[in-house]
Formats: C-alpha cells, sequence, structure tokens
C-alpha cells in the first residue's frame, strides 16, 4: 500500500503534476541536508519536518506535503 495516499496529496495540491513537483524538489533538498549533515557543515538546508520511519527522501516528502508542512506556489 502507497502511504501517503494520492487523495491525501491532491487535498493540497492543484493536480498530480503539482504534487510530483513538489516532492521532488523537497526530496532533493533533504538530500542535500543529509550530505551536508554527514560531512559536517550546516548550511541553508531545512531538515525533515515530519517524524518518518524511512530513510527514503522521497517517501519523506510526500509524507510532509500530506501533513501539510509544504506550502508552494507558481510562479508567473
Amino acid at each position: 500500500m502507497i502511504k501517503p495516499r494520492i487523495d491525501e496529496l491532491l487535498a493540497r495540491t492543484d493536480s498530480h503534476y503539482a504534487a510530483v513537483l513538489v516532492a521532488a524538489k523537497r526530496a532533493r533538498q533533504l538530500n542535500s541536508y543529509y550530505r551536508a549533515l554527514g560531512e559536517g557543515t550546516y548550511e541553508e538546508y531545512t531538515p525533515p519536518m515530519v517524524e518518518s520511519q524511512t530513510g527514503n527522501y522521497l517517501t519523506i516528502a510526500l509524507e510532509e506535503l500530506a501533513a501539510g508542512k509544504i506550502d508552494y506556489r507558481y510562479r508567473v
């Protein structure tokens, strides 16, 4: 079973496409955070905003999106 469910994600975003873009960008940020943490440098990267049982960055990003921790805007 996929967690979080797609209907939880769509409640927070406009479309499937927006959910994928937002989650992918946040997963890259989490990857950079953990890489910097491993190197002992603390830069502008934001740590995970939810408690998660997994170490998969994309899953953490999707859980953050479903919890309403991520806000996004379209650029015009």
